[in-house]
């Protein structure tokens, strides 16, 4: 009984790890873009507003990844500590 346990857990993670392939390999291309965005761009001749949107694309994706950052960090910081010792 134990075996069929041991096969079904390493035939779930081949089907996991196959549609992980498959997902990485699958892409389907899309334009998107705010209304917005795409009327400041459209009416520029110039490439400076664009450059301008780009950056700020790129400010604002910074800090999600900060943040998971720095909580990654505390909550491996959190588990590496060691207790304090009490004197008795």
């Amino acid at each position: 009984m134990h075996l069929k346990v041991e096969g079904r857990r390493s035939k779930v993670k081949g089907n996991a790890l196959f549609f992980l392939l498959i997902s990485c390999f699958w892409s389907i291309s899309s334009s998107a873009q705010c209304a917005m965005c795409r009327a400041v761009l459209e009416t520029e001749d110039g490439g400076n507003k664009a450059e301008a949107v780009n950056d700020g694309i790129v400010y604002l994706m910074v800090f999600p990844y900060l943040l998971v950052g720095l909580l990654a960090f505390v909550i491996y910081r959190m588990r590496t500590r060691k207790p304090k010792q009490e004197n008795s």
